[in-house]
């Protein structure tokens, strides 16, 4: 199943780092998380440009928060996203069994799942077990979760 869940997502400093929480906080409550403030972490740092941008980050661990996570996103998916997501799956999961996810910040932000492969995005890493180490029984996980 999951091992762990791992996402990301930058606020630029055009925007407010409130709503860009709210965003990333749409998916942990999503994931079943009572409170999502306490686990993001929070981390102050500067651009490619030298602009000053915060880093949020937070993971999850317990086995029913990634398994609801996993269900949320595919039960609010679109069929376009569904299909989109479907044709992609064997180029979004890497030889170490992660699968990457890009959702849209802003419509997060609207209380909507979306892909997007924009870099300005929420970024989410679904570590996938399987013992041993085994892309293509990842593969089948992968399927089974989100296809």
């Amino acid at each position: 199943m999951i091992h762990h869940i791992t996402m990301r997502v930058i606020a630029h400093a055009t925007e407010d780092v409130s709503r860009v929480r709210e965003a990333l906080d749409f998916f942990l409550s999503g994931a079943g998380v009572k409170d999502g403030n306490n686990l993001i972490e929070e981390l102050e740092a500067e651009g490619h440009h030298g602009n000053p941008i915060t880093i949020l980050s937070v993971q999850l661990k317990k086995k029913a928060e990634c398994l609801k996570f996993a269900r949320f996103v595919r039960g609010n998916f679109s069929e376009e996203d569904a299909g989109m997501l479907r044709k992609e799956m064997p180029e979004r999961l890497d030889d170490d069994t992660v699968f990457h996810l890009r959702f849209d910040k802003q419509a997060a932000y609207l209380q909507q799942v979306k892909l997007t492969n924009s870099s300005d995005a929420i970024i989410a890493k679904v570590k996938i077990e399987t013992y041993p180490k085994n892309r293509e029984k990842a593969g089948v996980i992968v399927e089974e979760l989100f296809g």
